[in-house]
């Protein structure tokens, strides 16, 4: 049984610990739980609709039941019967045009209450929800994808070549590191103005390449000097092909536990992008923008979009930092 643990490789003994934590397993089912949302989200098979106006302004959620002024208002707010003007020349026309109109797309009767309320618009939230936490997620992804791609590269060709290579990164990645992280991300948030999704990947992708760097140049000047890569250098083995044919698959692990650490951060800088107003475009939702919007509700006491949007990314950000915390516990080669 020793002799088959001894064989076992990184990855398997790393699933091992990983499912001997229970918190673990739990975070990466809750993880799991909301990237097969965003999937779904992405595919249109849930929250496809979300922008229809199903109930009315600000319905309260279920459970707390619908007031009379909601009842009120549903009642106003459906099309009445009206008899033509007779001084209006274009009565008729428009009595008839208003009649094709109902023909083809026949008046619904909005609800007055929702399983978690409407905003002002009158939006489902839980569907809105989910497409929000679609944008809020992708941009954690892919602009943590991004970072940690051109902080293994810089960390790679740095830590291997050292030298004049190894100051020219160091002095870039102090320039980076002297100013403050918010302050790095809006200014390069001000340099490149709102665009769209990838605009926000690029700010986050672009200003969150340091940590990565930091670890992978340290890990590359350390196997650099190891005898399976003095070996491979001895059989005539190029420089890009120790660089990420033998080291990087020994230190792929520690990108890894990046990229984990990492979307939690970026999912969290998107939000805080969105809210101040420079993340997301008008016209897309994601969790920063529902808690923009979600400010001015509360004055009027309307609560249920922020605790929506503000409990999904709770529930998200805490799995994922859980579960991160296990990988990296459990990716760590010193833990028998």
């Amino acid at each position: 049984m020793s002799a088959h643990l001894d064989s076992a490789g990184l990855w398997t003994l790393a699933w091992r610990r990983l499912r001997a934590d229970r918190i673990a397993m739990a975070a990466l089912a809750v993880v799991a739980g909301f990237l097969l949302l965003v999937l779904l989200s992405g595919a249109g098979l849930i929250a496809a609709d979300w922008e229809r106006e199903v109930a009315v302004n600000y319905a309260p959620p279920t459970f707390l039941g619908a007031d009379p002024g909601s009842r009120a208002l549903a009642q106003a707010q459906l099309p009445r019967a009206t008899l033509p003007n007779a001084f209006d020349p274009l009565a008729a026309e428009l009595a008839e045009l208003k009649a094709q109109v109902a023909a083809t797309h026949p008046p619904r009767e909005k609800r007055t209450t929702l399983p978690f309320g409407a905003d002002k618009w009158g939006h489902d939230i839980v569907q809105k929800t989910i497409k929000g936490g679609q944008t809020s997620i992708v941009v954690g992804l892919v602009a943590a994808l991004l970072a940690v791609t051109l902080g293994t590269l810089f960390g790679a060709v740095s830590g291997f070549h050292g030298g004049w290579v190894d100051d020219l990164f160091n002095w870039f990645y102090s320039v980076f590191t002297a100013i403050p992280a918010i302050l790095m991300i809006l200014a390069v948030a001000a340099v490149l103005q709102q665009k769209g999704v990838a605009t926000i990947v690029l700010i986050l992708g672009l200003t969150g390449w340091t940590g990565p760097y930091r670890l992978m140049r340290a890990e590359y000047i350390k196997h650099a000097a190891r005898e399976y890569v003095m070996a491979a250098d001895a059989i005539g083995a190029s420089s890009l092909r120790r660089m990420f044919g033998h080291i990087l698959p020994n230190v792929a692990h520690v990108a890894l536990v990046q990229l984990s650490i990492l979307t939690v951060g970026f999912i969290k800088a998107e939000v805080i992008l969105s809210f101040l107003g420079f993340g997301v475009p008008v016209g897309t939702v994601s969790w920063g923008s529902m808690l923009n919007e979600a400010q001015n509700e509360l004055i009027l006491g309307k609560w249920w979009q922020m605790a929506a949007a503000a409990g999904a990314m709770a529930t998200l950000v805490t799995a994922f930092s859980l579960f991160a915390d296990a990988l990296r516990d459990a990716l760590d080669p010193k833990i028998k």
